[in-house]
């Protein structure tokens, strides 16, 4: 199967932008659809990427060059563009696929992504392996019996079950984006989150379950062996559980609406009395589906969508997630570090939001009652504020130096105090001067032997810098004012 293949086939009106005649030759392995901006981890050698082009913003051709790039390294055969969001393939997306050597294809917007998928594998596994049961697709008792499962509300397990019974022992997997297994047939063995996620876990057959859903909890389909199952049949499963997805997404909205009404609890923006009252507590802990009494963890999060897929990591945890805040039921043995899972979780999150989501978390203390509850959100958004690139998940007890405290005060308000506290002493000398003294514990021998000055030198300096500031550094209290002062800049 080769991409000529497809620009072949009158039905799909499929119109080649860019790409040389080898190329457009090379052999077919799979299809993957992703809006990702950096899908490489997702793809393998060979495989045609159906995008819809919805990470693509108005002129912005690095970010075109970094999604073709990683189709390039990973070796896709093809990029196969959708129309239908912007009306067109951008300039800047050819540019990169012909500066990247990667073809490039437009899909009409009247040609779905399902049609284009199943042409592929209709010619791979059908015409081409001369296997015609490729062709079948799930029989009629099973769909049916399916469908009413759709309509009881069943869950993922049974659905899975159920869809993948009739193949035999079939090792069939759904996953979300971030490696949590959301259900597995009887026959496959447990598969690790770290495993999943990671780019060497990604062979076998994947399909992306196409529902609304975040980076962070999209639903995929995966059976490790590729001649398992037919691939119409797995189509078939996965459009089953969309619609089991569309149901759950709706349930999760309405759990996401009782979480904010908790943290508006504690937050102190419902309107009247009642805001204030441990009653009102009560009613949202009870609302949002958590136990009444007890201790509880306030977290913290750039975002909402990540945090409630951390938290769907954690066995047998009980929460209930906000707009970018969270409320978790602490285990009374206190058996579970919620702090330590969810660190352990972070980077797979982190590797689905990519570098521009900057995902960070904070969370506050054990707590209880309404004034526990609320010092604790405190506590989670300050240290969020103090989280960063090399440490993302940190928890209150963690800032147990001066500089993570002070790493949680707002930058605005740092400079401010940097500005008014040093600021008479500019950039040059003075504060090189005091800098070196703080740091050898105001040892007048040792700051001059570090600047190479004499020492009366570094004693008038200091002088300065007293008279300037308004300090006496003989007093703790004033050292720590100025050292403080140093580490805002």
């Amino acid at each position: 199967m080769h991409v000529l293949d497809l620009l072949q086939l009158d039905s799909l009106g499929l119109h080649l932008l860019w790409g040389e005649e080898a190329l457009l030759g090379q052999e077919v392995a799979g299809v993957t659809a992703t809006d990702l901006e950096e899908p490489g981890r997702f793809l393998g050698p060979g495989e045609l990427v159906l995008s819809g082009l919805v990470w693509w913003a108005e002129g912005d051709v690095a970010k075109a060059d970094r999604f073709v790039g990683a189709l390039a390294d990973a070796g896709a055969t093809a990029l196969l563009a959708g129309e239908e969001t912007h009306g067109r393939v951008p300039d800047e997306v050819v540019a990169a696929c012909r500066s990247h050597r990667v073809p490039l294809v437009a899909v009409p917007a009247r040609t779905s992504f399902r049609a284009v998928t199943e042409a592929v594998y209709l010619r791979q596994w059908g015409d081409l392996s001369r296997r015609p049961t490729r062709l079948f697709a799930l029989p009629e008792n099973v769909r049916g019996e399916l469908s009413r499962l759709v309509e009881a509300g069943a869950g993922p397990d049974e659905l899975l079950d159920r869809a993948c019974a009739h193949l035999g022992r079939v090792s069939c997997y759904l996953l979300t984006a971030s490696g949590r297994t959301v259900a597995r047939t009887p026959s496959a063995p447990e598969l690790p989150a770290r495993q999943a996620s990671a780019a060497s876990a990604r062979g076998g057959v994947w399909l992306r379950i196409e529902t609304e859903s975040s980076p962070y909890d999209a639903w995929q389909l995966h059976v490790p062996d590729p001649d398992a199952a037919p691939p119409r049949v797995l189509h078939e499963i996965a459009e089953v559980l969309a619609q089991s997805r569309s149901g759950q997404n709706r349930r999760l909205t309405a759990e996401r609406l009782a979480g904010q009404e908790l943290i508006g609890v504690l937050e102190g923006t419902l309107a009247g009395p009642a805001a204030a009252d441990t009653g009102a507590l009560e009613e949202a802990l009870a609302g949002a589906g958590l136990p009444v009494g007890g201790a509880y963890r306030v977290l913290a999060a750039t975002s909402g969508d990540a945090l409630a897929e951390g938290l769907r990591h954690l066995e047998n945890a009980t929460y209930a997630v906000g707009r970018s805040a969270a409320v978790l039921h602490e285990d009374p043995a206190g058996a579970t570090d919620p702090a330590g899972a969810l660190r352990a979780v972070w980077p797979m999150l982190q590797q689905c939001g990519g570098p521009q989501a900057e995902l960070r978390l904070g969370l506050g203390t054990r707590a209880e009652g309404l004034e526990g509850l609320r010092a604790s959100l405190s506590q989670a958004r300050f240290a969020l504020t103090s989280a960063d690139e090399a440490v993302p998940v940190r928890g209150v007890e963690q800032l147990d130096t001066l500089g993570e405290l002070m790493a949680g005060i707002p930058p605005e308000v740092r400079t401010v105090y940097g500005t008014r506290t040093l600021g008479v002493l500019g950039d040059g000398m003075l504060r090189e001067t005091l800098e070196v003294f703080l740091a050898n514990n105001c040892s007048w021998a040792r700051t001059a032997e570090a600047l190479h000055l004499h020492v009366n030198t570094v004693h008038y300096r200091i002088e300065r810098v007293e008279v300037l500031t308004g300090r006496d550094l003989s007093r703790l209290d004033h050292k720590l004012d100025l050292y403080a002062a140093l580490r805002c800049g």
